[in-house]
């Protein structure tokens, strides 16, 4: 995929930005030449390394702190954007929590709340603020296409996660929903929507309270048997921002090195 620096339309705004696929897209970003800003919630230190290593492309950066899963701060978000950041191009909602984990009844309606809080509700309301700004590029400007959503779903959107995390599966299964339905009501506006859903990545996400599983354990359910990095799903999102994807809109692109299986032979 080749990208020059001085061909990007706009900027890009990646939520969950700290770390892990965020801070991957993040840095890919600005190494293409996208101005870019990132969300976090509580990592202010490694939300701040991003910048830097963002500004070292050259390239405008920020990080605010904003909780994707408070309504409020997501508006509160892109209005600070408005005030002195360029306009947006892209929008990656990668910002989410899996909650509580184990068997369904031993997860509380609250966790299943903050969930949906979270990766749901807050996604489509990023969406939402999104839509509203790239709605203001004039007509006849020449683009073709004014703005590019991504969304992060997850192959537990597929497996369901049982006995784990149901609620994060069914949030992520109401991700792939939305995304497909909003694809086909903006096309006309010029706006693409798509979805990159991981499969088994080496990210904090699968060492709950800091412990670390048996990676190659957890490697030899994978067909090609082995996790996949931060970096491979980031290099998918970027494919999907960039002009090479025109004509993908409403896609749910799986990036799972062949998906997992009972057993290897």
């Amino acid at each position: 995929m080749t990208m020059n620096k001085t061909q990007q339309p706009g900027a890009v705004l990646v939520t969950g930005g700290s770390r892990g696929i965020g801070r991957s897209t993040a840095i890919e970003a600005a190494r293409a030449g996208y101005p870019v800003c990132i969300t976090y919630v509580q990592n202010e230190t490694e939300a701040h390394s991003v910048v830097e290593q963002a500004k070292s492309y050259g390239v405008q950066a920020r990080a605010i702190q904003a909780d994707v899963g408070d309504l409020t701060q997501v508006r509160s978000l892109f209005e600070a954007l408005d005030v002195d950041f360029p306009p947006l191009y892209g929008l990656v909602n990668n910002a989410g929590i899996i909650g509580q984990r184990g068997s369904m009844l031993d997860i509380s309606a609250e966790s299943v709340a903050d969930v949906f809080a979270v990766n749901v509700l807050g996604l489509i309301e990023c969406c939402r603020q999104f839509l509203l700004r790239v709605d203001r590029v004039p007509e006849g400007s020449g683009r073709e296409c004014v703005g590019v959503i991504v969304n992060l779903s997850s192959g537990a959107a597929q497996e369901g996660a049982p006995f784990h995390y149901i609620p994060y599966g069914a949030s992520k299964a109401a991700v792939e929903t939305f995304s497909v339905g909003l694809a086909k009501e903006v096309a006309a506006k010029g706006v693409r929507v798509n979805v990159v859903s991981p499969g088994v990545i080496d990210t904090d996400i699968h060492y709950p309270d800091g412990v670390r599983k048996s990676m190659e354990a957890l490697a030899q359910t994978i067909a090609m048997g082995r996790m996949g990095t931060p970096q491979e799903i980031a290099h998918a999102i970027m494919w999907m921002l960039s002009a090479e994807a025109s004509y993908v809109s409403g896609a749910v692109l799986r990036v799972a090195g062949g998906g997992r299986i009972l057993r290897r032979t």
